[in-house]
């Protein structure tokens, strides 16, 4: 019989040899770990490890000793088990890269200063489906000192039949709250976490979503290189700077629950917009709603350099792959990427943020232009206008409406907005709602003596219809209302249908992801999905601006926000259409700050979907909060005593039964809505089913750390779970009730036995 240790030499023929490590003495070149205990002193963030494959891993940390000008030099020991009794051989084969094989168990490598002392090292050679531990060690005069233990794991080999579990976590604001989510994931076994996006938030007190607190508050030491800005009368700063971008990364990494997680499992990350800027689209943020241009790519690189030093990602670009600040944006850096898992996981990460267009609502155009003309939409609509388009005035430059231009031309100093109506020089003719214009003659006539004519409902009744900014929404001149959050939603399909495209993936990154899904043999094929595909439509509070009728059109419905898939229905529908023609593929979700469950289909093959998890912040404030806020930001929303119920209902506003006549309601592939709670999934894959279970915790449970062993048991109190599924073969979402799956059907919108 052959004997445990002999057994255990022979496995790791391919992956070098192990040894018995010795204490260490760098003078005398012996091999093996520091006989010294972990000082965090010097390694601040703790470790980390990324993207793991089968046969490498990338393993990272950061080294503090100084004023941090100079290089700093330190070592790396890879072992299999905890105690550190098994090394293996490792070698350099570059600055950033090691393989397993004859050389020594201390692998020397180099904290450079120019990307903050912030150490990446990606292991090769290793073997599949195998648990490894690491540490860093750092020598000085006094002696040698350890980083904490990391544990990481590799994938499994592709053709291993394996189960893979797995956690998906998004949005893990620091300011005000802390981590109980990642002390109750800290728990979980699991393989890797997929990060999807928001790790951390580029701003330091935004009243819209932060309140900081003594305990959780960023304050940036490059004042003068981050944005100032002022909301609801409190001043705070978003990052600009590379400084004020390595702080946040900084302060987030030294939380010790996010410390722990790290040092447990492989993360693969990709990002969302504030790694950046909040709602960014490249290299643009949108702080002040089209006042001023915003466009910085400055900036832009400065994030993205922070994010390549504290995020532990094998790029596409090669090993050797080092930032550059000087390479043109956005090929400065690639991170959409994809990961096998045996043969059931094949995970496909995106980019949803660098190379996307801007919204198709402008934050500052001018409401009343008319962006769709009758023409095209009788031709979509079969001959005629659509009940929400409305009349529009062929050239507000002819004489006879000269008092409307001469109107708005005396009103736009004191509103701030273009005189020219958001018309270029050689645009033309310009034309404007009619609606619009008499919504503002109205409200002028309420504060001046000399009342204005308003257009009269005869004169109405010739003119074309069209579809207007105002028509989708768009009240103000500078807002993101109308633009980014709360769209009419017939009125916004009907335009971006007949728009120009809107590219999110660009050419690169959308044929890379459609080849990849296409020529996947894994049994999941599986979307990191940085913002949410289901459709989220509510009705509208919002009484029409057209006169009543005997025949009034139905009630508009809002886009609750086209930030997201919402706001890009061509290329949404085209990848929806791609994807469901493939087998067995689910897409894991972020941004939305709400648990929700679907499937999610393109407009026009509403036969052919697949299954969208989306998972919750893990502290950032929830969907009701934000929600709250914004209803209380809009300027007709918050004067409605109805729009109240919108944040308070959003779940049931969301997610409804079918109406008695068997109608379907606005959304009858989204299945489960949770929006007031933070939290986490865990998914379990394997040849018959894709499990999904939604860990819980409401956002009260968040003021406070819940982090030591003692806490454990009141943590664990106030953590709920749900439980849903797809199963191998079926476009099909099932969720556990009890004992029993129950199957959504869209059809009846409810959970059939």
């Amino acid at each position: 019989m052959m004997r445990r240790r002999d057994f255990l030499r022979a496995t790791l023929v391919t992956a070098g040899s192990v040894v018995v490590p010795t204490a260490c003495s760098e003078g005398e070149g012996i091999t093996g770990a520091c006989d010294m205990n972990e000082d965090d002193t010097f390694f601040p963030q703790s470790v980390a490890s990324g993207d793991p494959r089968p046969e490498s891993v990338v393993l990272w940390t950061r080294l503090v000793d100084g004023a941090g000008e100079t290089d700093l030099n330190l070592a790396l020991v890879v072992a299999l088990d905890e105690a550190f009794t098994k090394l293996v051989e490792l070698r350099s084969t570059s600055s950033t890269v090691a393989t397993t094989g004859s050389g020594g168990t201390r692998v020397p490598v180099t904290a450079r200063a120019e990307f903050d002392h912030c150490v990446k090292v990606k292991v090769s050679g290793l073997s599949p489906g195998t648990t490894y531990y690491y540490r860093f060690y750092y020598t000085t005069g006094n002696g040698c000192f350890s980083s904490r233990v990391g544990r990481t794991r590799t994938a499994p080999a592709p053709d291993a039949d394996v189960p893979v579990r797995f956690a998906f976590v998004a949005c893990q604001d620091y300011v005000g709250r802390f981590y109980n989510a990642y002390a109750a994931l800290a728990k979980q076994q699991i393989d890797f976490i997929v990060h999807l996006g928001d790790y951390i938030y580029e701003t330091t007190a935004d009243p819209s979503f932060q309140a900081p607190s003594q305990e959780r508050k960023v304050a940036f030491s490059d004042v003068d290189g981050a944005i100032a800005l002022k909301a609801d009368d409190i001043e705070f700063h978003a990052a600009r700077s590379l400084s004020n971008y390595r702080e946040l990364y900084r302060t987030y990494r030294a939380d010790r629950a996010l410390q722990r997680v790290h040092e447990l499992f492989p993360i693969i990350a990709t990002w969302s917009d504030h790694e950046f800027s909040d709602d960014c689209h490249g290299a643009t943020a949108a702080y002040l709603d089209g006042r001023d241009a915003e466009e910085d790519e400055g900036r832009r690189k400065a994030a993205n350099q922070a994010w390549f030093e504290y995020m532990p990602v094998d790029y596409r670009a090669g090993d050797d792959f080092q930032y550059s600040s000087t390479a043109a944006y956005p090929e400065d850096i690639t991170i959409y990427r994809d990961f096998t898992f045996g043969k059931h996981v094949h995970l496909v990460m995106t980019d949803l943020r660098s190379y996307r267009a801007d919204h198709l609502i402008p934050e500052d155009a001018f409401p009343g232009k008319v962006v769709v003309r009758q023409t095209p939409l009788e031709d979509k609509f079969g001959g005629e206008a659509p009940p929400f388009a409305s009349p529009y005035i062929g050239d507000i430059d002819a004489e006879q409406h000269r008092v409307y231009r001469e109107m708005f031309e005396e009103i736009a100093p004191t509103f701030g907005f273009d005189p020219s109506l958001g018309y270029g020089p050689s645009e033309g003719p310009r034309i404007i709602s009619a609606t619009f214009i008499n919504a503002v003659v109205t409200k002028l006539n309420e504060q001046r003596e000399e009342q204005l004519p308003l257009i009269d409902t005869n004169e109405m009744a010739f003119l074309e219809r069209g579809i207007s900014y105002f028509d989708l929404g768009k009240t103000d001149y500078f807002s993101k209302f109308g633009s980014r959050y709360f769209v009419f939603k017939d009125a916004f399909d009907a335009m971006s249908d007949l728009a120009e495209d809107a590219p999110v993936m660009g050419d690169a990154q959308s044929a890379w992801f459609k080849e990849t899904i296409e020529k996947s043999e894994s049994t999941w094929k599986v979307w990191g999905n940085e913002y949410c595909l289901s459709q989220l439509i509510i009705d509208s509070p919002i009484p029409s601006p057209e006169p009543p009728s005997e025949d009034p059109p139905p009630p508009p419905r809002f886009y609750m926000s086209c930030d997201g898939w919402d706001g890009f229905r061509k290329e949404r529908n085209e990848i929806l259409g791609k994807l469901a023609a493939q087998s067995n593929v689910v897409a894991i979700t972020g941004d939305l700050h709400a648990f929700i469950a679907g499937t999610p289909a393109g407009d026009t093959s509403s036969s052919m979907n697949i299954v969208e998890f989306v998972v919750a912040a893990i502290s950032s404030a929830t969907y009701r909060s934000l929600l709250r806020k914004r209803v209380a930001a809009h300027a007709i929303l918050k004067d409605l005593p109805q729009s109240a119920n919108i944040a308070d209902n959003i779940e049931n506003l969301l997610v409804q039964s079918a109406t008695a006549d068997g109608a379907t309601e606005l959304n009858p592939r989204l299945a489960f809505c949770k929006a007031t709670s933070n939290g986490f999934c865990v998914a379990e894959a394997n040849a018959d089913e894709f499990v999904v279970t939604m860990h819980m915790l409401p956002d009260s449970a968040l003021a406070a750390p819940l982090y030591e062993e003692a806490d454990a048991a009141a943590l664990d109190k106030q953590i709920t779970t749900e439980r849903f599924k797809t199963v191998a073969g079926t476009r099909d979402l099932y969720w556990k009730d009890g004992s029993e799956w129950k199957r959504w059907n869209p059809e009846t919108a409810d959970w059939d036995s």
